[in-house]
């Protein structure tokens, strides 16, 4: 986080109590909500701090650490399969770079946007800040890449540069924008210092236009049993360039210099009378100077952010447009259409479904099985893209805990082919329904077989309910 816009000590007088939302966010909302890997950005952070060792300590703007930092971002998020650039500008300090990565799906028209700044400055590694947010961002990425989800809108991750001189990265990037392009960003969300080892909980209150994601990501805390404070952050991070063109801005911070009060660290825990950081722009803001309960919470509410506003409708059509393939697709004409494990379609009222009485009821034994349901689809060669969804609800008498018991694999069959689109399991139950997307475009111009296929271990039953399937082509 910078301190050329503004430094000065965080008190109780810049924050105030987050306003409770009117009600806790519904089931649906937190089942969707992804559980992002701390140890995944934990990895990455681990190799920030081994670009900084190799390369004098910092990762600096101008200095072979931070253009180290920007290659290797640009190298995961290149392999993930987004369109990745790297803006070059220059600085007091020499040649910056700004890494901008684009999922190349969802209407380009309406952009959601979410970022962070990877360098340091030059007295130190810069893990907390701001490797942590940055690595929460990039994971955040990656598992949206490996998720299959089709998003509504166009998402895009920005990587700034040389924030510790200015916010200038940002700046460069915005100002760079056609008029067009600025107009298309629908919400910018900054994540500055994620992990601070003495954490607060902290969500921007600085931008009237970004109140109902301000008010989104504290309902995501409160859902979490995590209590928050609005601040006004006055412009020391990357946001402020947005902001300053009427787009809407949004995001979180566990705080820099300012001193944790009596208060914050009785809702908080943690260690009244001390800073949030206490090596904030230190040489000692290495791999250790970290929370990793703040970091993986902070990290879950970026992974929520960018699965909710991918989704949100500004204004177009939500995939699929092309009408749907499949035929019986809410199971109300029993197993018509559909083949695989008899008794598997069933209007059974054990279970809901999501729509009509029908559905389709994988596992659930209790015992050691299989089971699947299919259907065969052909998907026109002419489509730009298709995609298929279904809802899916999932309970389960297994213990909580992180282990995989019972699966569903969501698959494409192509001739001999078998391609395994996402493993549901256990660990996926949720009280309510919840919508599922793939991308299946790579299918187009072919004949193939959507497959949910279950399976169950020796004991305590997880059932899979699965309805309203869509595949659909716009």
């Amino acid at each position: 986080m910078s301190k050329h816009v503004l430094y000065g000590v965080l008190t109780a007088a810049l924050v105030a109590t987050a306003l409770a939302p009117s009600g806790p966010a519904t089931a649906k909302t937190v089942a969707e909500s992804p559980d992002i890997s701390v140890s995944n950005v934990k990895a990455h952070l681990d190799q920030l701090q081994s670009i900084a060792t190799s390369n004098g300590g910092n990762r600096y703007t101008g200095r072979p650490g931070y253009r180290a930092s920007a290659d290797w971002v640009k190298s995961k998020l290149d392999a993930a399969g987004y369109t990745t650039s790297l803006q070059s500008f220059s600085t007091s300090a020499g040649t910056s770079y700004n890494v901008i990565a684009e999922w190349p799906h969802g209407d380009a028209n309406h952009v959601v946007m979410a970022g962070s700044h990877l360098d340091s400055v030059s007295s130190g590694p810069g893990i907390n800040d701001n490797g942590t947010g940055s690595s929460g961002v990039l994971e955040v990425a990656l598992a949206y890449a490996a998720s299959g989800q089709t998003p509504r809108n166009r998402l895009r991750f920005g990587f700034w540069g040389a924030e510790e001189l200015g916010l200038l990265g940002s700046k460069y990037y915005v100002n760079n924008l056609p008029a067009a392009e600025r107009d298309k960003i629908e919400l910018y969300l900054n994540f500055d210092m994620t992990g601070s080892p003495n954490p607060g909980y902290f969500v921007y209150n600085d931008n009237p236009a970004g109140n109902g994601a301000r008010d989104d990501l504290t309902a995501y805390f409160t859902s979490k049993s995590i209590q928050t404070e609005y601040i006004d952050v006055q412009g020391r991070s990357d946001h402020a360039a947005f902001r300053s063109l009427g787009i809407p801005t949004a995001g979180t911070f566990s705080g820099a210099e300012g001193i944790k009060t009596s208060a914050q660290a009785a809702k908080w825990g943690g260690t009244a009378g001390q800073a949030y950081d206490p090596c904030y722009h230190r040489s000692c803001d290495t791999i250790n100077n970290l929370n990793l309960t703040s970091l993986d919470r902070q990290s879950d509410a970026i992974g929520h952010m960018i699965w909710t506003y991918a989704q949100k409708d500004y204004g177009t059509t939500n995939p699929p447009t092309g009408g749907n393939l499949l035929l019986n697709p809410g199971f109300e004409s029993g197993a018509t259409n559909w083949t695989g494990t008899t008794g598997v379609i069933t209007n059974s009222s054990s279970k809901p479904a999501h729509g009509g009485s029908y559905k389709a009821w994988l596992q659930g034994n209790g015992r050691s099985s299989t089971e699947n349901v299919g259907q065969s689809v052909a998907i026109p060669a002419s489509a730009a893209a298709a995609s298929l969804s279904f809802w899916i609800r999932i309970d389960t008498a297994e213990t909580t805990g992180s282990t995989v018991y019972d699966t569903v694999k969501v698959q494409v069959v192509d001739g001999g082919t078998t391609t395994t689109l996402a493993t549901l399991s256990n660990l996926n139950k949720a009280t309510a329904y919840v919508q599922k997307t793939y991308d299946v475009t790579a299918y187009k111009g072919k004949t193939v077989t959507v497959r949910f296929l279950g399976q169950e271990d020796s004991s305590l039953q997880t059932s899979f309910v699965i309805d309203d399937v869509a595949l659909g082509t716009s």
